[in-house]
This record gives C-alpha cells, sequence and structure tokens, in this order.
C-alpha cells in the first residue's frame, strides 16, 4: 500500500502494514474510551445540574449522542478484531480534561464551549483519513459535535446576560481552560508522525493546538470574556 492510498473496509485494513493497522486502533479505541468517559463523567451528571426542563432536555439529547459516539466507535473497533473490553475506561486510562471536577451549570457550558470545541478540530481532521470507515464516522459524527458546541454557546452567552452569571463563566473558564492544550497530544509527537505519513491525520499536534486557541479566543471573546494564560501541552 502506498502510504497515500484509501483503505475502504475493515478487511482491506487487514492486510495492511502492522504500523498502519495499530495507528488505527489506537485512534479507535481512544475514542471509544473517551467517548464513554466523557458521557459518564460530565455529560449525564450535567442532567441533574441543569436549571430548568428545556436545559435538562437538550442534555439529555447530548448525553445521549455522546454515548452514542461510544457505541459507533466500539461497533467499528469490534468490526477491526478489537476486543470490547480493551474499549472501556477500565482499560486504557481517560484523556485529563475529564479530571475536573464538575459541580455547576456553568462549568457544564464551559466544558461543551471548549472541549468540544477541541473535539471538532479533531474530527475536522480525521473526516480527510485514509481509512475510509473512520472518516464516514468522523463525518457522521461532526453535525453532533457541533451542536454540543453550539449548546456550550448559548448557554455561556445566556448566563453572560447577569453579572453573576458573567463571573461564574469567566471563573469556569480560567479553571477549566488548563486542562486543554494536553488534549492535542506532545509537540513532536511521535504517533502523530506516524498518523500524518499514512494519513491518518493531516495535521502536527502543534499546528492543531494553535488552530484551536485562535478558535477559543474567538469564541470566549465573542462572550466579552477572556482566556487565562494557556499552559503547555503534555510534554
Amino acid at each position: 500500500m502506498s502510504q497515500a492510498n484509501q483503505v475502504r473496509t475493515c478487511a482491506e485494513l487487514a492486510q495492511q502494514p502492522e504500523e498502519f493497522r495499530i495507528a488505527i486502533e489506537k485512534i479507535v479505541i481512544s475514542h471509544a474510551v473517551n467517548e464513554l468517559y466523557g458521557a459518564q463523567v460530565f455529560d449525564e451528571p450535567a442532567i441533574r445540574l441543569a436549571p430548568n426542563p428545556y436545559a435538562k432536555w437538550l442534555t439529555c439529547r447530548v448525553a445521549m449522542e455522546e454515548y452514542g459516539h461510544h457505541v459507533r466507535f466500539r461497533e467499528l473497533g469490534e468490526e477491526m478484531g478489537i476486543p470490547a473490553e480493551r474499549m472501556t475506561p477500565a482499560e486504557k486510562q481517560p484523556l485529563s480534561i475529564f479530571q475536573f471536577p464538575l459541580n455547576t451549570w456553568a462549568e457544564f457550558c464551559v466544558i461543551k464551549l471548549l472541549a468540544d470545541l477541541a473535539e471538532i478540530l479533531q474530527v475536522e481532521d480525521l473526516a480527510q483519513c485514509s481509512f475510509l470507515p473512520l472518516r464516514n464516522l468522523a463525518r457522521m459524527t461532526m453535525p453532533e459535535e457541533r451542536f454540543h458546541a453550539q449548546f456550550g454557546r448559548d448557554f455561556c452567552t445566556e448566563l453572560c446576560q447577569s453579572e453573576a452569571g458573567r463571573r461564574e463563566v469567566q471563573d469556569a473558564i480560567d479553571r477549566y481552560f488548563p486542562f486543554l492544550p494536553a488534549f492535542f497530544g506532545r509537540p513532536q509527537s511521535r504517533n502523530n508522525e506516524i498518523y500524518r505519513k499514512w494519513g491518518i491525520k493531516q495535521r502536527s499536534n502543534e499546528d492543531m493546538l494553535a488552530d484551536f486557541m485562535e478558535r477559543a479566543r474567538e469564541v470566549v471573546g465573542a462572550l466579552g470574556l477572556t482566556l487565562p494564560p494557556a499552559a503547555p501541552a503534555a510534554a
């Protein structure tokens, strides 16, 4: 297989070089694990925090879709031959962004505003993936991720109508944003180099982080708020 070729099915994937197969497995496992864990620690608990029936309804939709993303990635993984137990938080440690302790509605809205924006960048990259089942899954997932980020923007905007709400949202941004640079991985990552070599991903971790920083400043600035100084990505 040339490094630019497309792989159309899981059966074709089984015939590809080991480096390519392992790289695809890593991405599928990571998404399956983190979609599940995020739904468990952020989205489902947020239903209780939502302030009214309308907000609870939309939060239920977000939680349902995040669990659905796990199901889709797990099903793709199983079709690839990955045991289901390898695609759970019990087998692989989730991302550090989920270590943030969720206690308030404003915190959840900020998580959707910023973490789902970060996920949009990742899904955009996978939407050009050389492994077509993963490309198609990313494209199927994108409208829902965009809805989740819009959910965050809309409810943060609503909260910012009052001075107390504005302070609460800014405080949540200040405390949650430092978790996010590590979401994009280490600079000069060997994994990312392999992903780009095989056309699985298109952009370096550094490029994606820079893009995220620009977009995050824009969405937070639209609220009349500011980002705190960014911590470096994981070294």
